[in-house]
């Protein structure tokens, strides 16, 4: 798709393969997301797919791979960052998430916490983020963390924003950013077009879906068409995610793209 195409929206955008796409395979949806009008994309856990193949996409579109996460861990965990313990399985879950966004060229890596409560847990966090941050920073990767909201994610570490931001001045890092995903806060703590612009300079990457449902950006309770008028005054720049659920072919859902142009 020529740049021109993508070129009249309040901000760029990326497409979460992750929820998009998901019936093909991840070189395939790189390729339905620049057909579609995106101007990125990102995904969740790329790593049973070859990186040459992902990378070969990415070069085909001319797309950039935003991100992917650490892996989940085992049913109902989450992650593996805050769990006290665990700190060797989940260093080496970060360095392959690492190894991964370099050869496919992926700008960040979300570290997932995992479920746990505690001021254990809390330092666990702290220690593995901070390595996180450190083995990352000498490839340019920024390391995101992103507060999931208890409805969908009960027991998840990182719950709020201010837990975030506590985290964040604790370790002090320059690569380390919030993944602010607006589904997620409307369902926790609201207000999000006021928390946008109190936390900008600190958020690394910006996801969007309907609320309370997570559905696409054009149905619930939040008024996009306004956020990303706040973002472009902003000067947020970055492409903004979208992570929802299609609920059938992607494809006929991106009215919302089409509206807001």
């Amino acid at each position: 798709m020529p740049d021109a195409a993508r070129s009249d929206l309040p901000v760029k955008l990326s497409a979460n393969l992750g929820f998009l796409w998901t019936e093909l395979t991840l070189p395939d949806a790189i390729r339905a997301a620049a057909a579609a009008g995106f101007d990125a994309v990102e995904c969740h856990w790329p790593y049973d797919v070859d990186a040459a193949q992902v990378r070969a996409a990415l070069e085909e579109t001319g797309l950039p791979m935003l991100g992917l996460n650490t892996r989940r861990g085992a049913p109902g965990e989450s992650g593996l960052a805050a769990l006290p313990g665990r700190e060797a399985e989940a260093r080496a879950d970060i360095g392959e998430a690492l190894d991964y966004a370099a050869r496919i060229g992926a700008g960040a890596v979300h570290v997932m916490a995992g479920t746990a409560s505690g001021a254990a847990a809390r330092d666990a966090f702290v220690a593995n983020i901070a390595h996180a941050c450190d083995r990352a920073a000498g490839q340019g990767v920024m390391i995101l963390i992103e507060p999931l909201n208890r409805f969908d994610a009960p027991g998840y570490f990182l719950g709020t924003t201010a837990q975030a931001t506590e985290v964040m001045d604790a370790i002090d890092r320059p690569n380390l950013g919030l993944m602010f995903d607006c589904y997620h806060v409307q369902r926790t703590e609201g207000d999000v077009s006021r928390r946008l612009e109190a936390l900008l300079p600190r958020i690394g990457h910006i996801q969007i879906a309907g609320a309370p449902d997570r559905g696409p950006p054009d149905t619930g309770e939040l008024d996009y068409a306004h956020v990303f008028a706040l973002l472009a005054r902003l000067g947020w720049t970055r492409p903004v995610g979208a992570e929802y659920r299609p609920g059938g072919p992607t494809e006929a859902t991106l009215g919302w793209m089409r509206a807001l142009r």
